[in-house]
């Protein structure tokens, strides 16, 4: 730490007496690059501070010129953390900012708290409720015009977190998500999820509460190594068997045999090309809209997928003026098909079908639409704003990063140096141990296992382990790994929702002075990227695999596209770089704040190579030790490390 010199007008905006080391380089590249308007890519090590440095230097810019602030974030901690940062700031200088969530999570109306499956859905039901003032939530908000003025005045005074504004307005029965657009508009930043931003049906409705063009728009992309898997989710569909016999069902029901007649025969051709199938298959698009044409006797195919839309909307129009949840799954099927018969020619997608475990237990199929390109959703965004700000962890190579999302290539790419002292820092890469595919054997596991044991066993506190997949975290498991180590074990799960996982983390984090527990989970989890495990909640961390993808059809897909489109490097770009990123974001997950002292252990001879290094951010692979295959050769690192 240093007492800090920023020059004005920064220093009217950093909030606190000190900086940590390099976050004034950190400060003075954004300032920079947004005064020029480039956009910028920027690697920092998660600990640096980039949260508030970042704000900093944008927030003089942006009340002098008047742009407002979009900062993206995945978790509603990192929004919280924003506006806590905000609030921080406005104890010198006047701001203001507010933090909105999704419409699931910031309604009082239980027709979408209930039943709404996702934002499109959320907001499509959320419109047709007040045309038809079947909202009194909503209702309430346009009738107290006087209290809404007043709480407007309030909100746009300084910064506001979306939990503090859901507070007030259950309070006062009012609609917390329709008072908080009110309230765009007026502030200086707005701290958000990627999907209002970047959802092409979605961004449209959002910007028009700003009355501002999108150029005055300044977009900070947190945690932006995920840009590219946003991207491409966003655009992509599924369509599952058991919504193909709702529909079945929802047209006898109605009276529409020809649909009914339909969706009995798509629902044969989905079951006939499942036969056979072993987790995933590609499907040729063209070949599966021939054989339903040929099957349902639907020549003008585009016509009836509209009418099936068509349908369903009126269906749904119904049910809404009868009170009850505005769900057609005629609509459904239709907007999914209209998609594939949109996408089919398309090389930038790849349709397939996937067999799985329903919640039932039993095996079912879906179909799926992949896109394969994040550039169409992430350029009419990034190409329009005034500049874009990506920052992460965990995005070297940075031009790779550029490329994959659409940048300019004039784009400023900067790594900052960590700032963590390289004694609180031990980083070692196990050779003789792999969970390579063809070396998964009982032998190999007993082998990580017995190196776990001594990392467990010579870590005071609080221990991680996150491996390359469930299947090897399910083999450590049979190879005796919960009774080998001589701490609790607690174990993410597959499918464990959102809410679970938190009372899990919650649950570790309580071990940290109690002699420590273990934290078993996969790289690119939960655990591994969305929670913070500061001091002895997580002193060390094992990550047991490179977690490549199993090569399926969407995963060779990806990289025969990338190709395409960067000869040379569909490799790297599409299975390489994702995996490393993984591991990497885990292997962060102890080192939080400066005084942290952690233990990161590769448990696999590939991280050691040149080739996987190379990929690693540069904080984590310039001290890389290489341990040999020796029983205690672990142990005696970690004693030495942690002084026992």
């Amino acid at each position: 730490m240093s007492t800090h010199s920023l020059s004005h007008p920064v220093n009217k905006y950093f909030p606190y007496n000190t900086l940590r080391p390099y976050q004034e380089l950190f400060i003075d590249t954004v300032y920079n690059s947004v005064s020029s308007r480039s956009h910028l890519v920027m690697e920092g090590v998660n600990g640096l501070g980039k949260t508030i440095a970042v704000l900093s230097a944008v927030l003089p810019i942006v009340k002098e010129e008047g742009y407002k602030v979009l900062y993206c974030t995945r978790t509603h901690k990192q929004m919280d953390r924003v506006v806590e940062e905000l609030k921080a700031i406005s104890k010198r200088v006047k701001i203001s900012g507010i933090s909105i969530r999704g419409r699931q999570e910031m309604c009082f109306n239980p027709l979408i708290t209930r039943h709404a499956s996702d934002a499109a859905t959320a907001m499509e039901i959320c419109d047709q409720l007040k045309q038809r003032e079947l909202c009194p939530f909503y209702e309430n908000l346009d009738r107290n015009a006087e209290r809404r003025s007043e709480l407007q005045l309030v909100f746009e005074s300084r910064p506001f977190m979306a939990t503090e504004v859901l507070e007030i307005c259950k309070h006062e029965k009012i609609c917390p998500y329709e008072l908080t657009k009110l309230c765009l508009g007026q502030v200086d930043v707005v701290a958000l999820s990627y999907i209002y931003a970047f959802h092409p049906i979605i961004r449209g409705s959002f910007f028009k509460h700003f009355n501002k063009p999108i150029s005055d728009f300044i977009l900070i992309l947190d945690e932006a190594h995920n840009l590219p898997g946003i991207a491409v989710e966003l655009a992509g569909d599924q369509l599952t068997l058991f919504s193909i016999r709702q529909a079945q069902q929802e047209a006898k029901k109605y009276g529409h045999s020809d649909i009914e007649t339909f969706c009995i025969s798509l629902e044969h051709i989905v079951r006939k090309i499942s036969e056979s199938v072993e987790g995933e298959v590609p499907v040729n698009p063209t070949l599966f809209l021939e054989t339903l044409k040929d099957e349902t006797g639907v020549d003008e195919q585009l016509n009836f997928f509209d009418y099936m839309c068509a349908l369903g909307n009126t269906i749904r129009k119904e049910l809404l003026t009868k009170g009850r949840y505005p769900r057609s799954v005629i609509h459904r099927v239709g907007r999914f098909l209209l998609n594939w018969l949109q996408t089919s020619a398309d090389p930038a997608f790849t349709h397939i079908l996937v067999k799985y475990e329903a919640k039932s237990g039993t095996l079912s199929s879906r179909l799926e639409i992949v896109s394969l390109e994040p550039r169409r959703i992430i350029e009419p965004i990034v190409s329009s704003v005034h500049c874009t700000i990506s920052i992460s962890g965990t995005l070297e190579p940075l031009k790779s990063y550029v490329k994959i999302t659409g940048l300019p290539s004039t784009t400023c790419c900067k790594a900052v140096p960590s700032p963590f002292p390289e004694e609180h820092i031990l980083t070692l890469s196990c050779l003789g141990v792999t969970t390579s595919l063809n070396e998964r054997t009982p032998k190999m596991y007993k082998k990580l296992v017995g190196k776990l044991a001594e990392i467990v066993r010579y870590t005071p506190a609080n221990v991680g382990i996150f491996t390359a997949s469930f299947d090897v975290l399910e083999g450590l498991l049979e190879a005796d790994l919960e009774e080998l180590i001589d701490k609790p074990l607690l174990q993410e799960k597959r499918g464990m929702r959102s809410k679970e996982n938190d009372q899990l983390v919650t649950k570790f984090k309580l071990y940290a002075e109690r002699g420590g527990a273990v934290l078993l989970g996969v790289e690119g989890g939960r655990s591994s990227e969305g929670a913070d495990f500061p001091g002895k909640q997580m002193e060390s961390v094992a990550i047991v695999g490179v977690p490549y993808m199993e090569p399926t059809p969407r995963v060779n897909a990806q990289i025969r596209y990338y190709e395409t489109q960067f000869p040379r490097h569909g490799h790297e770009y599409g299975y390489i770089i994702p995996a490393i990123r993984k591991a990497a974001q885990a292997a962060g997950r102890p080192i939080r704040t400066l005084e942290d002292k952690g233990a990161i252990i590769f448990l696999d001879y590939r991280f050691s190579t040149r080739y996987c290094r190379y990929y690693l951010p540069l904080w984590i692979r310039k001290n890389i030790k290489n341990i040999p295959d020796e029983n205690g050769a672990v142990a005696k690192e970690l004693v030495l490390f942690f002084g026992l």
